[in-house]
C-alpha cells in the first residue's frame, strides 16, 4: 500500500473493544485504503464486567476487527470495563499523552462524550487534556457516535458537523464489527448488522449521500496562515 504524498497519521481513542469500530470503521478503512497510517487505541479490556469465564478474547476480536480494516497498529491498554471512575483523571491521560508524542498524529477521532456511557465520559475528557493545542503537529480533533450509547442519552447532544462517505467501505465495516460476535444482537437493536447498515445510510441520506458516518469538530486549526479549502 502507497501513502499519497501525505504526512497524515491518524489516531483513533475508543473506550471499549468495538466502539472505534461502530464510530469510525467506515473513515479508517478510507484512511487506509489511500495508504495513511492510522493507529487505534482501545481503553478497556471489555471482558471482566459481562464475559468473565466465558472464554471470549476481547483483545484477540479487536485485532481481528482492525485486520478487516487494514490497521496494524492497535494498543490494547487493558483498563478495567466500565471502571474508569476509579482512577484519578492523570492516570488515564498520561498513557494518551505518550502516545500522542509517539505518533504525532494529524488528525485525532475520539468517543463522544455526551452519552450514557461513564467510560466514554471520562475517556473523552482525558483525550481533551491529552491533545491541548500545544501539540502542534495536531490539526484536527473528531468526536464519534456510539451506537446504542449515544442516541439513548438524554439530552441527546450529538450534533454532527462533518459527514464522511463510507459508502465504499461499508461493507468492510460490517465485516469489521462482525468480528465482535458477542456484541452483535438481533434485529432491530441498534447493535444488529442490519441496524448498522441502516444507520450508515440514514446519516448519509442526510446530505444525499448513500452511506456515511458522522463526526462533531472538537478542534480544527489551520497554521502557518494556511486556510479551509
Amino acid at each position: 500500500m502507497t501513502l499519497l504524498n501525505s504526512d497524515e497519521k491518524i489516531l483513533v481513542i475508543a473506550a471499549h473493544p468495538d466502539d472505534e469500530i461502530l464510530g469510525c470503521g467506515g473513515t479508517v478503512a478510507l484512511y487506509r485504503k489511500m495508504g495513511i497510517p492510522v493507529t487505534s487505541v482501545i481503553f478497556c479490556e471489555g471482558e471482566s464486567l459481562r464475559y468473565a469465564n466465558q472464554n471470549i478474547d476481547m483483545t484477540l476480536c479487536s485485532q481481528n476487527a482492525a485486520k478487516k480494516l487494514g490497521v496494524t497498529d492497535i494498543r490494547n491498554l487493558n483498563f478495567p470495563d466500565q471502571k474508569l471512575d476509579q482512577f484519578n483523571l492523570i492516570e488515564i491521560i498520561r498513557p494518551l499523552e505518550e502516545i500522542v508524542k509517539e505518533i504525532r498524529p494529524t488528525i485525532i477521532y475520539c468517543q463522544y462524550g455526551g452519552d450514557i456511557n461513564l467510560d466514554h465520559e471520562i475517556l473523552f475528557k482525558a483525550t481533551l487534556v491529552a491533545v491541548r493545542p500545544i501539540e502542534k503537529y495536531i490539526k484536527s480533533i473528531f468526536t464519534f457516535d456510539t451506537a446504542s450509547s449515544t442516541e439513548w442519552a438524554y439530552p441527546r447532544t450529538f450534533i454532527p458537523d462533518t459527514w464522511v462517505d463510507i459508502t465504499s467501505t461499508l461493507e468492510i465495516k460490517l465485516q469489521a464489527i462482525a468480528c465482535y460476535a458477542s456484541e452483535i444482537c438481533d434485529y432491530p437493536h441498534p447493535r444488529s448488522l442490519e441496524a448498522l447498515k441502516n444507520r450508515a445510510y440514514s446519516w448519509g441520506n442526510q446530505v444525499c449521500l448513500p452511506a456515511a458516518e458522522t463526526f462533531m469538530t472538537v478542534r480544527s486549526v489551520y497554521r502557518g496562515s494556511s486556510v479551509p479549502l
